[in-house]
């Protein structure tokens, strides 16, 4: 019978499942294989063991080889007879687990990455495309909030840059240095409303319903043969990181919208419905 080499994960004190394993030793069951039911459980690829495992370097990882009958289903596996080669040091598991080197993550296809899903480089968030995040979701550079598209954005939902308020086109808004709330500018004009008011608003709360993400992760078998060819590094990664239109997510959004809350938007302070549809896409 062909021996099938992968890898386990266990608990810090390798047991997995209640049961007592030990590297160097060879374990046999009677019984039939079948997955998430009997058998000693492993998959072929070292990222694939955690879909089902925290990404936790306290837990133990092991090269297993398969000397029994195999159940396969999906990314996991499960033999009647297995060995537990050796143990997986962390550094070399992140090296087996990650495209580009430095990284403390998990599936990151750039370079010195804390976080996981990063195709960027020296990001501590998760899912950025581009480099120096440390939120989420960014497909820009340098951003320290969440999904934003631009670079330098401390605040969220920005597609400009160096912005640390929400939902900016343009560039450099707010200021610095500041103690106290300040009015906040909506659509280039002046308002008599603060920052912390907007946060409590209802159209604020409708809009952050919107399902704003500038990237997302396509896994590999969701892949078509032109994304597979552009993106080689799905084979290590198990998928690739998509940049999205975010102004389709806006437009589904508000079409599900009913008339009342439509014009809970429309009623924002100075609202510019052409200026709105630049930034959105929503033709109101």
């Amino acid at each position: 019978m062909e021996e099938i080499r992968g890898f386990k994960v266990f608990n810090p004190d390798w047991t997995c499942r209640e049961f007592q394993y030990e590297v160097g030793q060879t374990y046999k069951q009677e019984r039939k294989p079948s997955i998430c039911d009997t058998g000693f459980h492993f998959c072929k690829e070292a990222k694939d063991c955690f879909n089902y495992y925290r990404f936790d370097p306290n837990n133990k990882v092991a090269e297993v080889v398969a000397l029994g009958e195999i159940a396969e289903e999906g990314d996991k596996c499960s033999t009647n007879k297995i060995e537990i080669v050796r143990e997986i040091p962390w550094g070399e598991l992140l090296s087996l687990v990650n495209l580009g080197k430095g990284n403390s993550g998990l599936c990151n296809s750039g370079d010195w990455n804390s976080g996981d899903w990063n195709s960027g480089n020296c990001n501590s968030g998760d899912w950025n495309s581009g480099n120096r995040n440390s939120g989420d979701w960014n497909s820009g550079d340098w951003n320290s909030g969440d999904w934003n598209s631009g670079n330098r954005n401390s605040g969220d939902c920005n597609s400009g840059n160096r912005n640390s308020g929400d939902w900016n086109k343009a560039s450099n808004v707010a200021g610095c240095f500041n103690t106290e709330q300040h009015k906040l500018v909506f659509f280039d004009k002046e308002t008599d409303m603060t920052f912390e008011q907007w946060r409590m608003s209802d159209a604020y709360y409708l809009m952050s319903q919107i399902d704003f993400r500038p990237t997302e992760w396509i896994y590999e078998e969701d892949m078509t043969d032109e994304e597979k060819a552009a993106h080689p590094e799905y084979e290590t990664t198990g998928g690739y990181l998509k940049k999205r239109n975010n102004k389709d997510s806006c437009i589904n959004w508000w079409n599900g919208l009913p008339e009342a809350r439509r014009d809970v938007i429309k009623s924002i302070p100075n609202f510019d419905a052409e200026k709105f549809f630049e930034i959105t896409g929503i033709r109101v």
